[in-house]
């Protein structure tokens, strides 16, 4: 296999007959970029001349209507080998396994409504590529209306090899948990490790490799508008994520001639094709409309130096807007390392019904709500207007510690929240991970009401 990247770009060594690239990335959030493997491959001052240097085609990739605003069309050119056309012949159906999709999953589980909690799903014995360990927990809303969510969980403890993907359903936000990750797409390279996360853009072909052992990652897969920076509002200018801190890869290509399968996500369905060579055949691109990466650790949280708690809004990385304003398809929030310094105040996160449904992961670390049963790996499902908040442990130091400045360390917990209420998979409901006993951590919240007592002011 012949691997093609920009100038300086480091090989390192080969694994497995493959050659594993040292990523290359380009800074900022939703920019337009421009970037070759060779040099002159891009042209200049025109999208699409009579002759593409190399003999390459030029084919376009459209990420919003042709029509939409400025502010929210996407789209990229791309210079590639040979056109999509090419990359694919007959589709047959293939076995979708344990990918599921809103609203067909609407049904599958009959388990009644509740707070729920997993522990950690293994790694399987057997290999599992990025498609086949990927396991549909929770889906909202309807696909096919461009609206609402999955929330998946994978497990790759192998190469894929000689297979590739594109989701036509959505995007795809990875969030590695344990183990690093390497995507190899139509636009270049993307590593991930613990604490980064990935987004690959509906329709981008990629293929996606462990990179040094097996790996574990939760995927949102959002059916609707694009994720995006969420205004800040008084806030400003600065602080929660900000745009420079996403990578978006440089160009790099496989000119490789053997036999490949490409698989299709589109309606729900899986589907798959045979073709005589590899579709990671761009040899430059220009746009807006590309996977990037991001480092969690480089969020910026703000937060009360006075008293009181604030909206968990604030931890607000991106959002996927809906039309109604404010009102989003899915937030992506994080629960970092941070100050916590309020005084006079419940410093975790208040008891509450929202109308908003939460997957929550954690990633690594203790999360200050939960200290015990929530563990790095595993999850939990608060869907809207099911009451929940801090255990009984939590509570009672929450209450009677000394407040003084304290900084939580080595955590990170995040949450898929969407507007639209999570349906269970079969699979997810009959985990031997689901803890039947979650909702023993509030039995010792006890009653302290008394009419006669007044706290001091």
């Amino acid at each position: 296999m012949n691997l093609h990247t920009p100038t300086g770009l480091q090989t390192a060594q080969a694994r497995s007959g493959q050659s594993a690239l040292v990523p290359g990335y380009m800074s900022g959030f939703g920019n337009s970029f421009e970037t070759e493997a060779l040099p002159g491959a891009l042209p200049v001052g025109r999208n699409s001349p009579q002759k593409v240097n190399y003999g390459l085609y030029a084919e376009q990739l459209s990420g919003s209507p042709f029509t939409a605003p400025q502010a929210t069309n996407q789209r990229s050119w791309l210079y590639r080998i040979r056109p999509g056309v090419k990359h694919q012949s007959r589709f047959a159906k293939a076995d979708r396994g344990l990918i599921r999709t809103a609203p067909g999953a609407r049904d599958e589980a009959d388990r009644p409504i509740g707070q729920l909690r997993w522990d950690p799903i293994p790694m399987p014995d057997e290999a599992t590529t990025f498609l086949t360990g990927l396991r549909t927990i929770t889906t909202a809303g309807d696909s096919d209306t461009q609206v609402g969510m999955a929330a998946h969980v994978v497990l790759v403890t192998s190469a894929t090899e000689n297979e590739f993907l594109y989701n036509a359903d959505g995007e795809f936000l990875v969030v590695a948990q344990e183990g690093r990750l390497r995507f190899r797409t139509e636009f270049g390279i993307i590593e991930i490790e613990p604490g980064e996360i990935c987004v690959i853009q509906r329709g981008v072909i990629f293929a996606v490799d462990p990179v040094d052992g097996p790996a574990r990652a939760y995927v949102c897969e959002n059916y609707g508008g694009a994720f995006t920076l969420p205004d800040r509002g008084p806030i400003g200018a600065n602080c929660l994520a900000n745009p420079r801190d996403f990578l978006t890869p440089v160009a790099a290509f496989e000119d490789r001639e053997e036999p490949c399968r490409l698989f299709v996500k589109w309606g729900g369905e899986l589907y798959v094709t045979d073709i005589p060579q590899s579709p990671l055949d761009v040899v430059a691109w220009h746009g807006n409309y590309a996977p990037y990466k991001y480092d969690l650790r480089t969020f910026s949280p703000v937060g009360a130096i006075g008293f009181d708690h604030p909206d968990p809004s604030i931890f607000t990385v991106m959002t996927a807007p809906s039309e109604t304003p404010g009102t989003a398809n899915i937030d992506f929030v994080i629960f970092p390392e941070r100050w916590m310094v309020a005084e006079n105040t419940f410093r975790p996160p208040w008891y509450h019904r929202n109308l908003m449904s939460e997957f929550m992961g954690l990633i690594y670390g203790v999360y200050d709500a939960k200290p015990e049963g929530f563990v790095p790996g595993g999850f939990s499902l608060h869907n809207q207007m099911l009451p929940h908040g801090p255990d009984m442990q939590a509570f009672e130091h929450a209450s009677n510690g000394e407040l003084k400045p304290v900084k939580l360390t080595g955590t990170m917990a995040f949450m898929f929240e969407t507007r639209f209420p999570q349906r269970l998979t079969k699979y997810a409901a009959e985990l031997p991970q689901l803890q039947e006993t979650y909702l023993d951590c509030w039995d010792g919240l006890k009653k302290h009401f008394d009419p006669s007592r007044r706290e001091p002011k």
